[in-house]
C-alpha cells in the first residue's frame, strides 16, 4: 500500500471510531469524583497565575531525573508559559501541595510548525518551591512509550466547571496510527492534559502514564468520547529533550 494510501486509511479508521457510540460497542465509563489518594495527588489544573484567577486545563506530574517535570497536552500552553501554574492535588480551592510555577514547555515541532494532532503533547518543567522539588513532593508517573492497544487506564481531569478532579476506568483503544480513544462520561472543558494512567503498583502507587487528552479534534469534540496523541518514538525523544533541560 502506498504511504498516501495508508494515510488516508488510517483517517478513515479514525473517522470511523469517532463516530461510533456506546451502541457500537464502546461503553462508556462512569466518571465520578476522585478520592483523595497518592495517584491523585500527582495530578493538577493549570492556573494562570492564582488560583483564584480559575483553571483552564489539567497536568499530571511524571518521573524524570531532575524530578520537576509534568505532561499535559501540547494545545494547553500554544501561549507558553508566562504566568502559568500547577497545583497538585487541589480540591475546592484549597492547594495542599503548593502552587508550582511553570519555567519552561518543551513541545514537538510538528505541533509547533503544523499543529500535527499526533504530536498534542507538552512536557512542562516546574521551578522548586521552598527549596524543594515536585517530584519529591508529590512522586511522579512512569512515562509509557509504544502502549499498544486495549490497556485499562485510568483517567483523572478537572473541568472547568468543578473544582474537583473526576476519575474514570475504562479501556483505551488505538485508532489509527497516531491516536487513543478512550468513552467516559462528563469530561468537558478544562480536561485536556488529563493523564491516561495503567499498571499502577498498590505498594508505591506509582503507575504509568501512556496518554493526555489531546489529539484528535484536541481530545474529542463531545464530552464522551477523549482521545490522546499516541506515546511513541517521537513523544519519547521530546520527554529527553526537556529531561536535559532540567526536567
Amino acid at each position: 500500500m502506498s504511504p498516501a494510501a495508508v494515510a488516508v486509511f488510517s483517517w478513515l479508521l479514525l473517522a470511523a471510531g469517532a463516530g461510533t457510540t456506546s451502541a457500537g460497542g464502546h461503553v462508556p465509563g462512569q466518571a465520578h469524583v476522585s478520592h483523595r489518594t497518592p495517584e491523585a495527588s500527582r495530578v493538577g489544573p493549570l492556573f494562570h497565575g492564582a488560583l483564584a484567577d480559575g483553571h483552564f486545563c489539567t497536568a499530571s506530574v511524571v518521573d524524570s531525573p531532575g524530578r520537576s517535570l509534568l505532561v499535559t497536552a501540547a494545545h494547553c500552553l500554544d501561549d507558553g508559559a508566562d504566568g502559568v501554574t500547577f497545583a497538585p492535588g487541589y480540591r475546592n480551592g484549597r492547594a495542599p501541595y503548593g502552587v508550582w510555577r511553570i519555567s519552561a514547555v518543551y513541545v514537538d515541532r510538528r505541533w509547533s510548525h503544523g499543529a500535527d494532532e499526533d504530536f498534542d503533547v507538552a512536557f512542562a518543567v516546574v521551578a522548586p518551591l521552598h527549596g524543594r522539588r515536585l517530584g519529591d513532593t508529590v512522586g511522579g508517573n512512569h512515562l509509557g512509550i509504544d502502549p499498544g492497544d486495549h490497556r485499562r487506564v485510568r483517567l483523572t481531569g478537572y473541568p472547568d466547571s468543578s473544582d474537583q478532579p473526576l476519575s474514570c476506568v475504562n479501556t483505551a483503544s488505538r485508532v489509527g496510527r497516531g491516536q487513543l480513544r478512550i468513552d467516559c462520561t462528563d469530561y468537558s472543558l478544562g480536561t485536556s492534559g488529563s493523564p491516561w494512567v495503567t499498571a499502577v503498583d498498590h505498594s508505591s502507587h506509582i503507575g504509568t502514564v501512556i496518554g493526555v487528552i489531546g489529539g484528535h479534534q484536541q481530545g474529542g469534540d463531545t464530552d464522551e468520547v477523549s482521545y490522546s496523541s499516541y506515546f511513541g518514538s517521537g513523544i519519547r525523544g521530546l520527554y529527553r529533550t526537556a529531561v536535559a533541560h532540567g526536567g
